[in-house]
């Protein structure tokens, strides 16, 4: 079955001067992938992964660009027009992606950057997007459990810390006071289930809890020691972006695992920085 709006594997049926047309099914019968898209050699019988979205006339077409995202993502997107129903944003396709006016949480502003969800319009049958995010997160139990691994992406800066999409489908929050590095809507990191509270809001920790990320921060620094020949110009007196820079954890899990390292009488914490301790 075809899905609009995502990558499709489809056959090579016919070849036109224009382009090539691949077999779309029962449901959209053949569907050109023009001239320009198409790759050097394709013969009939090739398969080829293509996107399947509507041209500017609403008719389906495929390419081989690859968009900034697909149907069911979030993704960053600048605005790059408005009209007379809403605002578009560019997705890396010719045609540009809508997000209505009855999507948007707030009025958008050519040159915004702004998290966009892309979904179909289940009326229209169009591919658009959207910036109300909660009618589209926690729609499903989260059955993540305290300390688990998972997928995020910062959707917002609030108050109270960065509000982030988790696995592209719940909402959760790091708070301002246990945030490190540079966070900004858009990106996309690991974190940790740190609370999942009665309420069924979730919090989230950029580390691992306790003792476990210790371990695997102590595993790296040695790793960095031996790779760089023994010595690191960072200590427990570095810039916390200096030490993010390098170890991508905060100055105070730093401190506390070269610390365990030297009571453990692996580095030496010299004033320039640390050492491997050969003796």
């Amino acid at each position: 079955m075809i899905k609009v709006g995502q990558y499709n594997t489809l056959e090579v049926v016919k070849r036109v001067d224009f382009g090539v047309f691949l077999d779309g099914g029962e449901d959209f019968g053949n569907i050109l992938l023009p001239k320009s898209s198409v790759p050097a050699g394709t013969e009939l019988g090739d398969k080829l992964e293509v996107f399947i979205y509507f041209d500017s006339e609403d008719d389906v077409i495929a390419t081989t660009e690859q968009p900034l995202a697909q149907v069911g993502d979030f993704a960053l997107l600048r605005v790059v027009g408005i009209c007379g129903v809403g605002a578009f944003v560019d997705w890396g396709l010719n045609k540009d992606l809508l997000v209505p006016f009855s999507e948007q949480r707030r009025r958008l502003e050519v040159g915004q950057d702004i998290m966009v969800r892309i979904y179909t319009d289940k009326a229209s049958g169009r591919i658009v997007g959207s910036t109300k995010f909660n009618r589209f997160l926690d729609k499903t139990p989260a059955n993540y459990k305290v300390g688990q691994e998972v997928q995020v992406m910062i959707a917002e800066v609030t108050d109270l810390g960065y509000k982030a999409v988790i696995e592209e489908a719940h909402w959760g929050l790091i708070f301002k006071t246990e945030a490190f590095g540079k966070l900004f809507p858009g990106k996309k990191l690991k974190a940790y289930i740190k609370e999942i509270r009665p309420d069924g809001k979730i919090n989230l920790s950029l580390q691992k809890a306790g003792k476990g990320k210790v371990d695997d921060l102590a595993d790296k620094i040695l790793t960095t020691l031996e790779r760089k020949g023994g010595f690191v110009p960072l200590s427990d007196k570095s810039s916390p972006d200096a030490i993010f820079k390098e170890f991508r954890t905060s100055k105070a899990t730093f401190k506390k695992t070269i610390g365990g390292l030297y009571k453990q009488g692996l580095i030496v914490i010299e004033k320039e920085g640390i050492r491997l301790n050969d003796n």
